[in-house]
């Protein structure tokens, strides 16, 4: 068996090896003729796999080391028999202490405490459901929009209007798929509140960019459209500016690539559906105040230095994600 994976996927090497002929690429070196004769692919949102990478490939099984599979042809790989497994929910606390640390650095910035402002939280999925718990016990009024879980569990989500008209601050947590792309665009801007602040983690086409970027609008973004070819105006507007790396601690990477692995092994029946890497702790969830956050998310989650890097090397921008140094999360 041949596995081709991603080598900027931490904590994998080794661990396959025992079982298996192991490559490690490039995220972007994926091509038609390297992946002809391997039987699994392990992947980052780098490599897109579609029909032009995987015709006449023997692929049966590919596992992505991230929540998100906008960048799998996922209907391709059904019709071919080709299995499919995400890392969903892998950095959800990540993305968390992220979208915290945004919120930190906003509040700092304009003068407000919690209880004087409206978050919107725009998806409710593994991401968005902990950012609108941790927001609620800081005092924040939260309203939230997630149409498609609303329409199965009738859980008093509101629509994605009313969300904007009312929200102070709109955080999105959506996955990209084409109700989703420029969700965010000239129109919708139009019914948000004058000098709102947008937060963007989750996909970079989420927005479009011009019509963000020509508004009255507080941006604080870590994903950016045409990554890793980011807009100048963009960075230049947002507060915060970080290179797609709010996913990024070493719980999460770690979640991600365990999860890739324990599905890679169910499929091809490895002895290592529980397999974990052991260097990283596991750190348990916990309560924290507005005040403790406040005081502490810049020693774990410091924006300002990342922002920083991003706008000095803008061109680094893959380089500064591939090479960032994995934050441990702590509450």
């Amino acid at each position: 068996m041949k596995i081709l994976a991603d080598r900027a996927i931490p904590f994998l090497q080794g661990i396959l090896e025992p079982f298996a002929e192991v490559e490690y690429i490039d995220g972007n070196d994926f091509t038609r003729d390297i992946v002809r004769d391997a039987d699994a692919l392990i992947i980052r949102t780098r490599t897109k796999c579609n029909a032009a990478l995987l015709d006449g490939s023997r692929v049966q099984f590919i596992a992505t080391a991230t929540i998100g599979f906008d960048h799998i042809d996922t209907e391709y790989c059904e019709s071919h028999n080709i299995r499919v497994a995400t890392s969903a929910g892998c950095n959800a606390r990540a993305v968390l202490q992220w979208v915290s640390a945004a919120l930190a650095l906003l509040a700092k910035s304009e003068g407000f405490s919690p209880n004087e402002r409206t978050l919107g939280v725009v998806g409710v999925g593994n991401v968005g459901k902990v950012v609108k718990e941790y927001a609620e016990h800081w005092g924040f009024r939260v309203i939230c929009c997630d149409p498609p879980r609303e329409e199965h569990e009738h859980l008093g989500f509101v629509s994605l209007e009313e969300v904007l008209q009312k929200a102070d601050i709109v955080t999105l947590h959506t996955p990209l798929n084409p109700s989703t792309r420029h969700l965010i665009n000239e129109q919708n801007i139009a019914l948000m509140r004058s000098g709102a602040a947008l937060i963007n983690a989750s996909r970079g086409e989420c927005v479009d960019t011009q019509s963000a970027i020509s508004s009255d609008l507080t941006l604080l973004t870590d994903v950016w459209e045409n990554e890793p070819n980011i807009s100048s105006a963009h960075l230049a507007k947002s507060l915060v500016a970080t290179p797609h790396i709010a996913g990024y601690s070493a719980q999460g990477k770690a979640n991600a690539t365990a999860l890739a692995v324990q599905a890679l092994a169910r499929h091809f029946n490895l002895p290592l559906t529980d397999w974990r890497p052991s260097e990283v702790a596991t750190i348990a969830p916990k309560v924290i105040s507005w005040e403790e956050m406040c005081a502490t998310i810049g020693d774990y989650c410091n924006l300002t230095t990342e922002s920083n890097r991003l706008r000095r090397e803008p061109a680094l921008f893959e380089s500064l994600r591939n090479n960032y140094q994995l934050r441990e999360e702590y509450f």
